[in-house]
């Protein structure tokens, strides 16, 4: 930093230590020195609007989102009888829906507990666009009229669209290396697996934190799909749509 004529500025700068809670038990620093710079060790870190904590759970992100959710619900309820449906819709979708869906591809592999939060500020905001009562079942009504997939399909589309631009030269290269085609090995290409166009699924040591990584969770979701979604011919506005029926099929079925 010295050489870029660079200084850490500790009212901007945090660091996070990252780990299991047996890893993190073993840690017991409170502050760390770089360059002479004393830096507070904290608990949780704030990236690119994603709120980090130290066990990766998202737990205090979503509860975070939640919130923020539901506060501009309440204050579109107060106006919602002077909008049409579509000027409602376009307003969920520009100060709710939005949020769900920004970065909730690291979402996948969270815990059904913190995903449920979530889930209920969808079902509150297809309420207010349908001015449907608090306590009204909501999930016909979601999948019939407004066409949304639940919070856990969302993640997993977000995550299928990203290998399929990875398989088409539209994503960055450190993504695009990790979505690797069975068929490019040469002893694999009489298997089944390469056949079918499958993508390897990279070895994991640990359950909670390397299956959410991408390396595992791409080419696992894409393997899932059924090979008239796969099909590299199809541009990718008819892979969302081919994708978004196969998901309906999965959350509603």
């Amino acid at each position: 930093m010295g050489a870029n004529r660079l200084k850490l500025n500790t009212d901007k700068t945090q660091f996070i230590w990252l780990g299991t809670p047996y890893q993190l038990s073993k840690f017991s620093c409170d502050t760390i020195t770089i360059r002479g710079t004393p830096i507070q060790v904290s608990t949780e870190a704030t990236c690119l609007g994603v709120l980090l904590d130290s066990a990766l759970t998202f737990g205090p992100h979503i509860r975070r989102l939640s919130g923020r959710c539901f506060y501009h619900l309440r204050q579109m309820r107060i106006v919602r009888k002077s909008l049409t449906q579509e000027a409602a819709k376009t307003m969920v979708h520009a100060f709710v829906t939005s949020r769900i869906d920004y970065c909730n591809s690291i979402l996948y592999g969270a815990s059904t507990v913190h995903i449920r939060p979530l889930q209920s500020v969808l079902n509150a905001a297809a309420r207010l666009i349908l001015c449907k009562r608090k306590y009204d079942r909501i999930t016909a009504t979601i999948r019939d009229s407004l066409h949304w997939l639940p919070v856990q399909q969302r993640i997993e589309y977000k995550l299928c669209v990203l290998v399929y631009k990875c398989l088409h030269q539209a994503a960055p290269i450190y993504l695009s290396e990790l979505c690797i085609p069975v068929a490019s090995f040469t002893g694999r290409s009489h298997l089944r697996s390469a056949v079918k166009e499958c993508l390897v699924i990279s070895y994991c040591r640990t359950k909670n934190y390397g299956q959410r990584s991408f390396s595992y969770s791409g080419p696992t979701l894409w393997n899932s799909l059924p090979l008239t979604v796969r099909d590299n011919s199809m541009s990718l506005s008819q892979f969302c749509s081919r994708l978004k029926t196969e998901m309906f099929c999965r959350a509603y079925n």
